[in-house]
């Protein structure tokens, strides 16, 4: 029984409501994001645009991620809520109207993917912490949090696999009307829940004298400042690798649309693995060490995958990156999670989100721009050789002491406020 922990939150109504709207509209997410970069690269067979497209949709959250927390903290969570999955709706309804019309430029796409890149800045912190709201036992809130970081991977392996099939059969319109009608799913759980009256909550400091004593508190706490350096770097110069996925589908492996959705599955595939990994760690175990091996394991994955030409060898490569790429950044998260003072929470969570989700626009920007001179296959051994040598350089860091056992975080905790990767 205590293995049926994890599904503790499905007790309260709310969060049955959330988790089974929610899963239904990841799905539809990873299909538009999927069909969204195959049209770009398909019009314009630039890795340079591709850089771009990741750039516009994720880069506005980035930006206004600050703003978007001040709004979740200052008015009520489930209007914001609800609002952005209108908002969201209305964008891949725009989206499917531009393509169906055939007269289109890239550069619309792009602007409607800056739309949805400002759209998710104020969706997430709100989403996120709407969680605590849903669960009516609040003991269960680490467990909802790490069912929802196993939807999120879950849909990255469904979404890409359908949205290869359905760009092959009935092309990208298609794929963003059904991510369309899937916001239809959590609209309509939003709607049947029933959460406490919003109790609006008065701050004496402002959002940005929160911030500043944030940054000072990174400053004079190494132990957390340096794992936000490493993931910020990882998240710069290796995550950004899906960028290239579109290239090695057509370009390498002379494949279609589904040969890039199968890409895309098998990366979550081997998140999925890296879950399930997570889950199955005893509490007391060395978090450093496994860091710095899976980051290694993540640039061994890049590098052998680079030059593979052979399509089945090439999927298992990928799964080891995607194991590799999400035990890292996890394991990451819960190194901060177990030193920060509980006071300074909320404000390490918003620096960490900003290194995460900040970087990996830049990098693929940049590595679009390299591997239009060096060709994807020789950016994607850099990325690789680039990503050990991270590990290499935090070895010392890594290898310093253990953490102490008390302060050891719970299996089922391993995979919180973990992250879409995307989403």
């Amino acid at each position: 029984m205590a293995k049926l922990q994890i599904l503790k939150p499905f007790q309260s109504r709310n969060y049955r409501l959330y988790f089974s709207g929610q899963s239904v509209s990841l799905i539809g997410t990873w299909m538009q994001r999927t069909a969204v970069y195959w049209l770009v690269y398909e019009k314009t067979g630039s890795s340079f645009m591709l850089g771009a497209a990741v750039f516009a949709a994720q880069f506005p959250s980035f930006l206004l991620s600050v703003l978007g927390g001040v709004v979740s903290d200052r008015y009520n969570r489930y209007r914001v809520l609800l609002l952005t999955q209108v908002a969201s709706l209305v964008q891949a309804l725009l989206l499917t109207a531009l393509v169906l019309s055939e007269h289109y430029a890239v550069w619309q796409i792009l602007t409607l993917s800056v739309v949805l890149g400002v759209i998710n800045a104020f969706d997430v912190p709100a989403r996120q912490a709407m969680v605590y709201d849903m669960v009516d036992h609040k003991d269960y809130v680490p467990n909802a949090i790490a069912l929802n970081s196993s939807m999120v991977h879950l849909a990255r392996l469904i979404g890409p696999a359908l949205s290869g099939i359905v760009l092959e059969k009935f092309g990208a319109q298609v794929c963003f009307l059904i991510n369309a009608f899937s916001f239809l799913a959590v609209i309509t759980s939003l709607l049947f829940m029933k959460l406490p009256p919003y109790k609006r909550s008065e701050r004496v400091n402002t959002a940005f004298a929160d911030m500043k004593n944030g940054f000072i508190y990174l400053r004079d706490t190494p132990a957390i400042g340096k794992v936000m350096i490493m993931l910020a770097l990882i998240s710069l110069l290796a995550l950004p690798y899906v960028t290239l996925l579109p290239v090695y589908a057509r370009e390498i492996f002379h494949g279609s649309a589904s040969t890039f959705g199968y890409l895309n599955s098998f990366v979550g595939l081997g998140a999925i693995g890296g879950a399930i990994f997570l889950a199955s760690l005893r509490a007391g175990t060395d978090l450093k060490k496994i860091l710095f091996v899976n980051t290694i394991l993540f640039g061994v994955g890049l590098f052998a995958f680079s030059h593979m030409t052979y399509l089945p060898v090439a999927l298992f490569f990928l799964v080891i990156a995607g194991f590799g790429m999400m035990s890292q950044t996890t394991i990451s998260n819960t190194l901060i999670q177990l030193t920060v003072t509980p006071a300074m929470r909320g404000r390490v969570i918003s620096y960490y989100a900003m290194a995460f989700f900040g970087m990996q626009p830049i990098g693929s920007l940049l590595l679009g721009a390299l591997s239009h001179y060096i060709a994807a296959a020789n950016a994607m051994l850099v990325q690789g050789v680039v990503t050990i040598l991270i590990a290499l350089l935090f070895m010392p860091f890594l290898r310093k002491r253990e953490l102490k056992p008390k302060d050891k975080m719970k299996i089922e905790q391993l995979k919180e406020r973990s992250v879409e990767t995307t989403g």
